[in-house]
């Protein structure tokens, strides 16, 4: 039976009050198109969005739940502070993993101590819970107290980050079979082909209309909007401007990604800092917005979208002054920097769409100051592992494009990881940076507030760290037959228990 037929007759059955036969039932299946294959599925790589939104808030869960800028409930019913560096969470009863083992304090101490072992490559742990260290400690079957070396204001809110899974999941490797305790089950993984999600039928909550996902990925953004459009697919989480064309399908919403050139700058030229003015002031931003780029884009100046603690909104962006950035590549020259040294520039395929277009452009204005670019794409496995420490000690000069999710509310999500000496994604190693990084993670506001602010204003005049990019606008569609309207968490996660059917 073909799925529109089947949605006819399930359409039909509803308005007649009849019994839905099992037939029809089976139209409650749905297609999810992405850009890139996962590169891997494993529960603590979940904060990566080409995985999370495979696999967070449907096949793992976690500890609470961010609505709002707050913690609300999930696998945690409440919690409270015992002093400044020690939480207590009450546990949420009556909970499985999808291999029959209870959730309870022993297992989400296994979860976090899993997460948390450095010899597990791991996001959440670089992302969320660096510079930091935890000791779990079960208080009875269904409560865990959670200690910090440091103080931990928001920890709440960092739990919303951490993902439970079975003690199946084997310690210091990863697997290619998340369990957990959501309201789907991973069913099947074909690689090169497609990713199933099959709804679990004990899930602790309500149960989703959706009984089965199949995830399938094309690079083209036209060839995704179009099988959404011809009913080959059913939600295209991610597609260029260019092919939003349908307003009964399309939504536009500011998605929390803010994009940047991660400078290198440990290794010359990139180590002088007029160099890297110079990266800054040779690009026109404005001239990507409503071109390769929606015109809703906004001009970014530092790594956290407007309304994030932390946000600083007295630094302005970089403007684009061509003959300044050659005069400072000239008295860098002039002074023996090697300004003529390629630079090789990394991006990833389907970063965003059309980020094949914003690489060349980007590439040609660096060119007419001056710069040696060569530009370079990498598939995700690969980026990550030029991204991340350690980094290799005969490597090159190097930008590297990232784009970053904070859709948390707060710069503690980001600093660290990218800023902090100590961060897995950082290539600076400033005292003063660090200071105002640990000093802010124990405060709160209006101290917090500003001390983010001013390490973010430190980064963008002092140090000058990246070349901050966009605030970006997100695109998705959805075929008529569901009812879901993407949002900001869309970037990062596509709960299916939020989808519904027309």
């Amino acid at each position: 039976m073909s799925r529109v037929l089947g949605y006819t007759l399930w359409m039909s059955a509803a308005a007649f009050a009849l019994p839905m036969p099992e037939a029809v039932a089976q139209s409650r299946e749905i297609t999810i198109v992405l850009q890139t294959q996962p590169d891997q599925v494993d529960p603590c790589q979940s904060s990566k969005s080409h995985v999370g939104r495979v696999i967070k808030q449907n096949v793992v869960e976690t500890v609470t739940e961010l609505e709002d800028g707050e913690a609300k409930p999930r696998l945690a019913t409440e919690w409270s502070q015992i002093d400044g560096k020690t939480w207590r969470f009450k546990l949420r009863e009556g909970v499985t993993f999808h291999d029959g083992t209870p959730f309870n304090a022993e297992a989400l101490k296994y979860s976090m101590e899993r997460t948390l072992d450095g010899n597990l490559a791991c996001e959440i742990r670089t992302k969320y819970f660096s510079g930091a260290e935890y000791t779990v400690t079960p208080i009875g079957e269904y409560e865990i107290v959670i200690s910090s070396n440091i103080e931990q204001p928001i920890l709440p809110k960092l739990m919303s980050t951490m993902v439970a899974m079975s003690t199946a999941s084997p310690m210091g490797e990863h697997t290619r079979n998340p369990i957990g305790t959501g309201p789907y089950r991973f069913s099947e993984w074909n690689a090169d082909q497609q990713i199933v999600l099959e709804r679990n039928v004990d899930y602790w909550g309500k149960v989703p209309q959706v009984e089965k996902a199949t995830y399938i990925w094309r690079s083209d953004s036209s060839v995704r909007a179009a099988m959404v459009k011809l009913g080959e697919a059913d939600i295209a989480p991610s597609i260029g401007v260019q092919d939003a064309t349908d307003p009964s399908m399309d939504f536009s919403y500011l998605n929390s990604e803010s994009t940047r050139f991660r400078i290198d700058a440990a290794i010359p030229p990139l180590d002088d800092v007029r160099v890297r003015k110079a990266l800054n002031l040779a690009l026109d931003r404005e001239a990507m917005i409503g071109t390769v780029l929606s015109p809703d884009t906004m001009i970014a100046a530092q790594l956290v979208p407007p309304g994030t603690t932390g946000y600083n909104p007295d630094i302005k962006p970089y403007s684009h002054n061509l003959d300044e950035a050659r005069r400072l590549l000239a008295e860098a020259k002039a002074e023996g920097v090697p300004v003529d040294t390629e630079i090789v520039v990394y991006s990833r395929y389907n970063l965003y769409p059309n980020v094949d277009e914003a690489m060349q452009v980007n590439a040609s204005m660096w060119r007419d100051a001056g710069f040696n670019i060569k530009v370079q794409f990498a598939e995700a496995a690969e980026w990550y592992d030029l991204f991340l420490k350690p980094h290799a000690e005969d490597r090159g000069p190097n930008l590297n494009e990232d784009m970053h999710d904070n859709n948390n509310g707060d710069a503690v999500f980001t600093v660290f990881n990218k800023y902090h000496s100590q961060g897995a994604q950082s290539t600076i190693d400033v005292p003063e940076i660090d200071d105002l990084i640990d000093r802010a993670a124990g405060a709160v506001a209006p101290e917090r507030q500003e001390l983010y602010a001013e390490m973010f204003r430190a980064i963008h005049d002092d140090v000058v760290a990246d070349v901050p990019l966009f605030h970006m606008v997100g695109f998705t569609r959805v075929n008529p037959r569901l009812k879901f309207t993407p949002t900001i968490a869309t970037n990062s996660e596509l709960q299916l228990s939020q989808i519904e059917f027309n």
